[in-house]
């Protein structure tokens, strides 16, 4: 499940933003390159903004925190075998992806 193609959609319609294929990891990382698809330049400058707001994290964590809630408002990551990622961090810098996941999805309270 690890190595192979994941993907990203968009939460309504499910629309294929991106094809993601796995080039390696770092545990927890896995690390991709982006092949675009459909709307991905829609969502890109989300994005955008996360990362601008995670390379000053430390100043603003809240700030980052909304700019990541947006790309999750919109995006889903699935797995190679289609089903859909619980729980995921995935940044977007060009043609370049990371992320880390979880197969559960964390509890809020």
């Amino acid at each position: 499940m690890i190595e192979g193609v994941w993907s990203l959609h968009r939460r309504r319609g499910g629309e294929l933003l991106a094809s993601l294929v796995v080039t390696g990891g770092d545990f927890p990382w896995l690390h991709a390159r982006v092949e675009p698809a459909g709307g991905l330049e829609d969502v890109r400058p989300l994005f955008v903004d996360e990362l601008r707001l995670l390379e000053r994290v430390d100043e603003d964590v809240e700030a980052w925190e909304r700019a990541y809630d947006a790309v999750r408002n919109v995006v889903v990551l699935r797995y190679p075998d289609g089903r859909d990622v619980p729980e995921f961090l995935l940044h977007v810098d060009g043609d370049e992806a990371w992320w880390r996941w979880s197969d559960q999805a964390f509890d809020d309270d």
